[in-house]
């Protein structure tokens, strides 16, 4: 039969049908991943349209994911965590969710105290493995969504969980089930699908989850996860790796709507922030990331990069106070005691700092010229200047610039205080030093040579 599509305007087949592939022994798709050798990427050269979703936004796994990647976060700092993601989200929910162990006491408390302040996003939700034990936590916290294991890879299935595919899709929809009954909305996490069968097991899944929904009449979502970052965004390539051809499968054979995905990346690969916002383009709703990006191994998209690139697609922020970003960078630094990578875009003590001379004098002439966007007014984080050997007089000038930028003065880089400066700094480094000159060491030089505007 056909049906009318409102999102493509177009007559479709209005049914897909994928029977489950239930092998006598995993599929590990060797060809592709050898293991012994870097994993490859094929192509069969199908392309899929871009289908981007009416509303999209981002989820967080800062306490879950990220709690799997570095010392467990206490229940104050976690509170403080989640009072910077609603800040950051703004009041239309841009950051939608918020998930949470449940298993320590400790988590429960966070758990607790997070939802008594409040507030209405993030919403805070649980995760489990696909237990019956586990769902029993779910009901004692009160919560309304929770994320439930169902790994999809033959690696899993097989190798970790002992099961054939049949039998680990009877387990999962049985724990769907029990959540459904019970007025819990399931998010089933596809765990490690960029290296599943996606036909054989993938698809045949989500259009069985998609049944229950539909004779529930409640949601039942989707997490793709690309558990080991394999996942690639080329034209072209093939699924299970390409990430516009999963959502795309999804969507076209499982008829899974849109605001019912989510992906879920890591970074083992570089390509984190990119895969998820090439999942947002094609049709999926939700991208999961955590605080700065931290996450199990190589991390996940940093919450921060997502809100960046949200604004970037969207236009606008649609509420989001992006100079939250800067708060979250200060309180992991300075009360959690963890210093992100200085080089780290829009949190890294570094991210829009300059060394070289010719890129301090063009800062110095106009910012736009080498600055990503006017960081003071978007992260509340004015471009710096770091002197080295590299930096000449047009270095050293612009430094002095920044530091009086309150009194508007500029100084002429063939002024004699910087030019005495500028020997200075060069001595040092030609008799062996390797550290960049510290504000201290340069404001009392500035002070020396440059009296009449920085005093004695």
């Amino acid at each position: 039969m056909l049906r009318w599509n409102n999102h493509t305007r177009t007559l479709e087949q209005e049914e897909h049908h994928f029977e489950l592939q239930d092998i006598a022994e995993p599929n590990l798709f060797r060809d592709t991943f050898p293991y012994v050798e870097v994993p490859r990427i094929p192509f069969d050269h199908r392309r899929v349209p871009m289908w981007p979703p009416e509303e999209i936004w981002i989820t967080d796994t800062t306490f879950r994911d990220g709690q799997q990647a570095r010392p467990p976060y206490s229940p104050e700092q976690i509170v403080q965590l989640y009072t910077f993601l609603h800040e950051l989200g703004g009041p239309n929910g841009v950051i939608r969710q918020c998930e949470f162990f449940l298993y320590s006491d400790k988590d429960k408390e966070a758990v607790r105290r997070c939802l008594d302040l409040g507030f209405r996003y993030p919403e805070v939700t649980g995760w489990i493995r696909a237990t019956p034990s586990d769902f029993k936590l779910v009901k004692q916290m009160g919560l309304r969504e929770t994320g439930i294991l169902t790994s999809c890879s033959d690696y899993h299935i097989f190798l970790k969980l002992g099961k054939s595919r049949k039998q680990a899709l009877d387990q999962y929809l049985g724990i769907v089930k029990a959540a459904i009954e019970q007025d819990i909305i399931p998010r089933c996490h596809f765990e490690d699908l960029t290296r599943a069968d996606f036909l054989g097991f993938v698809v045949p899944f989500a259009q069985e989850l998609m049944k229950l929904a539909e004779q529930s009449r409640r949601p039942v979502k989707i997490r793709c996860c690309d558990t080991l970052g394999l996942g690639v965004c080329y034209p072209g390539s093939s699924v299970p790796r390409c990430v516009q051809g999963v959502i795309y499968g999804l969507i076209q054979y499982a008829n899974v709507p849109p605001a019912w995905l989510e992906w879920h990346g890591h970074n083992d690969f570089y390509k984190v922030v990119t895969n998820a916002s090439t999942a947002w383009l094609y049709g999926c709703a939700a991208a999961n990331g955590t605080l700065l990006g931290i996450g199990e191994r190589t991390g996940n998209p940093p919450i921060e990069a997502l809100a960046i690139e949200y604004t970037a697609l969207r236009g606008d922020t649609n509420g989001m106070d992006l100079r939250v970003i800067t708060d979250i960078a200060d309180y992991y630094r300075k009360v959690i005691g963890y210093e992100p990578p200085r080089s780290q875009p829009y949190v890294g003590a570094d991210f829009n700092m300059t060394s070289a001379g010719i890129h301090a004098d063009g800062l110095r002439k106009n910012p736009e010229i080498y600055t990503i966007f006017d960081t003071q007014r978007i992260l509340g984080v004015p471009p710096t200047i770091s002197i080295t050997d590299k930096s000449g007089v047009a270095g050293i000038a612009a430094w002095v610039d920044l530091e009086l930028r309150d009194r508007g003065t500029q100084i002429a880089k063939d002024h004699p205080g910087i030019l005495a400066i500028k020997d200075t700094v060069d001595a040092q480094f030609a008799s062996g030093r390797l550290t960049a000159m510290s504000r201290e060491e340069l404001l009392a030089l500035a002070r020396k040579h440059l009296p009449e505007h920085f005093g004695q």
